[in-house]
């Protein structure tokens, strides 16, 4: 028979049938499994672990037929020990069972840094280096020299610091700035508009202190004070242009932003 003739007849023609049937039952049976194994099509919501302690998110995972796994911690001031900060993939997120939510916690103890060398620079440099190491400049004060600008020494609640000194990160360092004979000013800058961070680091530039802080009515959480601007500033930088070195600037701050725009407007 030739192989054409035998392409044509019957015996070649069931067997091919045969073999299709199979390997559609193969590929029906395999798909199949697949499926079951990776329960195609069904995801669940990621809960909300944030605010709960290890132990707590565990057991809640294990309630839902996920698995928790911390991978990170760093600290937050007004936020408990322990307690989970973050969570990947995020609340709400479809996943499938057994899957590993990924847990950020609340050190117990703050991250600390190491005081760098800041006396005998100028206050500008001084100023970069606390802020590259993590820590915010506090007050600044001044004390007769020949040397203008000169950090002459570092305190923290007037008790002399030194470099290598472990702090913890974001700690407020006061700095004692050099300064010749004589009354020497600064411009005023005005703050209106600015958060209270920006304000405080302005007035840090200018080598000015920030005075009184003063919550009007609108702030009543936490991150309304994060959120909040100044509205009002004493002295007034379009009455007063320039002050004395070191001088306190008292700050109004409003999460109202009528208020803010009135006072942007004058």
């Amino acid at each position: 028979m030739s192989f054409t003739r035998f392409l044509t007849s019957r015996t070649f023609l069931v067997n091919l049938l045969v073999a299709a049937a199979l390997l559609a039952i193969i590929l029906f049976i395999t798909m199949k499994g697949l499926e079951n194994y990776t329960r195609h099509g069904q995801s669940y919501p990621v809960p909300e672990f944030t605010g709960m302690l290890p132990a707590e998110a565990q057991q809640i995972a294990q309630q839902q037929n996920l698995k928790v796994e911390i991978v990170d911690s760093l600290f937050l001031e007004d936020t408990a020990p322990g307690a989970v900060v973050d969570q990947v993939p995020r609340p709400g997120h479809g996943v499938k069972q057994n899957r590993t939510i990924f847990l950020t916690i609340n050190s117990t103890h703050p991250e600390t840094v190491t005081l760098p060398q800041l006396t005998d620079i100028s206050f500008r440099q001084a100023q970069v280096l606390v802020e590259n190491s993590g820590l915010q400049v506090g007050n600044i004060s001044y004390r007769p020299s020949e040397y203008d600008n000169l950090v002459l020494k570092v305190q923290i609640d007037s008790i002399d610091i030194h470099p290598g000194k472990q702090l913890p990160k974001g700690t407020h360092i006061d700095l004692v700035v050099g300064r010749r004979p004589g009354n020497q000013t600064t411009s005023l800058p005005d703050l209106i508009g600015l958060t209270l961070d920006e304000a405080q680091s302005t007035l840090s530039s200018a080598m000015l202190n920030s005075g009184v802080i003063i919550y009007d009515e609108s702030i009543l959480s936490a991150e309304d004070s994060l959120s909040a601007r100044i509205w009002r500033q004493r002295p007034n930088p379009r009455v007063t242009q320039n002050i004395l070195l070191g001088s306190s600037v008292d700050l109004w701050v409003t999460v109202d932003q009528l208020k803010i725009d009135d006072a942007l407007q004058f």
